[in-house]
């Protein structure tokens, strides 16, 4: 058989599977609006109608990683990407994804989440089958359980899980070495590094609106980039907002009546138990005084390789009562995790979007499917709110949960959950203020409207830090307490680095040094020391001190840090104090343009550097919306996406359309409604046409 007449088989097969799939495109009733920015907007006749547009929509928009999602959902990501995606096939088989799919996907799952599912899933195939040259054999089709297995392969990431299994597996280190294995925390291999979620009822405004920052930090690229859409069916789901790539639901945004911001929370949520095994049988545990037998399978993950053939990789997976167990040179051990076993985060979510009020809101969030996460609400009423949201399990007093606990007592495995009006939340404090950058809860308000530690279990792990987008919000939002719609929004761009922060922390360590009669080192110090910690593209000071802070964070000494970043920026630019913006760009397409803002800052941008030196943004600010309800309660909002609605789209005009809008802080009309959409429509057709 000739190659083309292979390629001619291969995407019949995939056709042949789409049409297959029970459910097909003539059985929705769905349109599809794409505005002037090309955002989609849905409106479908129910929820399944309008979820099947939504599938198309972003197939057509970023099917690439709608696909790479897919394959990571069913174990098979190392036979696209090879040996980078052994780590994720082992994990959907540590953690059992497709058998807990198998156990409870249409017990626990309602009918009409179970139909929203499926019937995203199947726009996704419509695309498809228009276009079958996107697809590999074997993928096809796509289901609702492609969806959940990725909700309960990632959820529990976003408070660290798989760095947890990374520090369990990782080689013993030597006699007098800190454990390989302490409490979960974020992985910044594979997650944002930050985001701000902050609210502002009516005592806090200066005309009397209720206003929302919605700002999560996240990759610019990938399964966890944002993409924006407007969603709406006859059956009363009206949302926009935030959706991941293979995500029927809004996550962050908000509906008519409320919304929300998420940021990333990094309380303990995993237990690792150390086992004692029957020196007789490798495969028994001991529990309660006997011997328990681990559940115990091999399985063969294919690997693609260099000459893109596979080669099957062989792995144990384990399994105590206590949850996925691992061996390893140091011991064996069980890990028993938030979002284990669960599959109802598509309940929680779809319950979220449809709520109208606080109490059906809260309603949602008691469903405690969703394992970690902060959530910053606001809404038409004028209340706010700030929950750290956690599946908080029930512990044993008395015990550091911390590192690693004896598994061979039962009274040490929870069995129960905190119940969610039970987790550190705040509403409506006097001062009208709730925020969230990463920081402890503890810190969310004015400080006489703070929660206080002592009120919660030490078991609950709450974490105690603080970041300098943290500090800056009391600096900036705390410090105001009448803020405009002018200044939420200058707040929000702030581009400074507080005196309470690391980054001026590390300044001082530099400015304190001792450089001797070096008069190239003398020129670099008084640079730094004269910084004023601000991250605009004219700043000629930054580029200089951001690289020493950041190579004196990562454990080099100061000096050495110094003459580091002297040499970096000597080597690259001719000189140490190159402007900002020559060095911080963000490049999308044929734009490559100078970018404000920095790590850990409230307008955050985190770049990688490339060959000719210069940080090119990866993540950090995204999608950006500005949501507000005024005294009367009338809804409006705005938003800015860095690139534009064609995420993976080349040949898109709006591939990279926003990002001088992006660059220049500035934000587009949220087109909600019908009367806002009107006159603003450049396409309306319906899948597949």
């Amino acid at each position: 058989m000739t190659l083309r007449a292979s390629a001619k088989c291969a995407v019949a097969a995939v056709l042949a599977a789409i049409l297959a799939a029970p459910a097909v495109a003539a059985d929705y009733d769905v349109r599809i609006r794409r505005d002037d920015w090309g955002v989609p907007h849905i409106l479908g006749k129910t929820d399944a109608d309008a979820a099947y547009g939504l599938g198309y929509a972003q197939a057509e928009d970023d099917f690439v990683t709608l696909r790479q999602g897919t394959l990571a959902a069913r174990g098979l990501l190392a036979t696209d990407q090879g040996p980078s995606g052994l780590e994720s096939d082992y994990m959907v088989q540590l953690l059992d994804v497709w058998g807990v799919i198998g156990r409870r996907y249409d017990e626990d799952l309602p009918g009409e989440v179970r139909a929203v599912l499926e019937a995203y899933a199947a726009g996704v195939n419509a695309y498809v089958a228009k276009h079958p040259d996107k697809a590999s054999p074997g993928m096809a089709p796509f289901t609702g359980r492609d969806l959940v297995a990725g909700m309960i392969l990632n959820s529990p990431n976003f408070y660290g899980l798989d760095g947890v299994f990374r520090r369990t597996l990782a080689p013993a280190k030597k006699a007098g070495a800190a454990s390989p294995i302490v409490a979960a925390e974020l992985s910044l291999e594979t997650l944002p590094t930050g985001s701000n979620g902050l609210a502002v009822g009516p005592a806090r405004s200066a005309d009397g609106a209720t206003r929302l920052l919605v700002n999560s930090h996240q990759p610019f690229t990938g399964p966890f980039a944002w993409y924006e859409a407007v969603v709406q069916s006859g059956q009363g789901w009206h949302v926009t907002g935030g959706f991941f790539p293979g995500s029927p639901f809004m996550l962050h945004g908000h509906n008519a009546h409320l919304g929300w911001a998420n940021t990333v929370n990094n309380p303990d949520l995993a237990d690792v138990y150390t086992l004692s095994i029957n020196p007789a049988d490798p495969d028994q545990y001991l529990l309660d005084g006997a011997w328990r037998r681990l559940e115990k399978r091999t399985v063969q993950i294919q690997v693609k390789q260099a000459d893109g053939g596979l080669k099957a990789v062989e792995r144990e997976v384990l399994r105590s009562v206590h949850g996925p167990v691992v061996r390893t040179d140091h011991g064996v051990f069980a890990v028993r995790y938030a979002g284990q076993d669960e599959v109802r985060q598509a309940q929680q979510y779809f319950a979220l979007n449809k709520a109208r009020t606080l109490a059906e809101w809260k309603k949602a969030m008691a469903v405690q499917a969703v394992p970690s996460i902060n959530y910053v609400y606001a809404d038409e009423k004028g209340n706010v709110g700030y929950v750290y949201n956690g599946k908080f399990p029930v512990r044993k007093e008395g015990v550091d949960w911390s590192g690693v606990v004896p598994g061979d007592r039962s009274d040490l495995i929870p069995k129960s959950l905190i119940p969610f009006a039970k987790i550190p939340q705040l509403w409506n404090p006097k001062s009208g203020l709730v925020f969230n950058s990463n920081n402890t809860p503890f810190r969310a308000s004015d400080p006489a409207d703070d929660l206080k530690p002592e009120a919660y279990s030490k078991t609950l792990g709450v974490q105690a830090n603080m970041t300098n987008r943290a500090w800056r919000a009391l600096e900036t939002y705390g410090a105001d307490p009448s803020i405009t719609e002018a200044e939420f929004d200058a707040y929000k761009y702030d581009l400074a680095y507080s005196a309470r922060s690391d980054v001026a922390k590390s300044v001082a360590a530099i400015a304190a040094l001792d450089v001797g009669n070096d008069a190239g080192l003398a020129a670099a110090k008084a640079l730094v020391a004269g910084w004023d910690r601000r991250t605009d593209v004219d700043n000629r000071a930054a580029a200089l001190s951001i690289l020493t802070a950041i190579t004196l964070q990562g454990g080099t000494a100061p000096m050495a840090a110094l003459k580091q970043s002297v040499a970096q920026l000597e080597g690259f630019y001719g000189r140490i104090d190159p402007r900002w913006g020559e060095a911080n760009r963000i490049r999308r397409g044929v734009l490559d343009m100078p970018v404000d803002g920095g790590p850990d800052i409230f307008r955050a941008i985190y770049g990688r550097p490339g060959l000719d030196g210069r940080l090119a943004a990866q993540a950090g600010d995204t999608y950006v919306m500005f949501v507000s309800w005024d005294r009367a309660g009338r809804l409006s909002s705005r938003s800015v996406h860095q690139f534009g609605a064609a995420t993976q789209d080349r040949a898109s005009r709006h591939y990279a359309d926003q990002t001088p809008l992006f660059v220049g802080m500035k934000t587009k009309p949220v087109l909600f409604t019908e009367a806002q959409l009107a006159g603003h429509i450049r396409r309306d057709y319906r899948p597949g046409e």
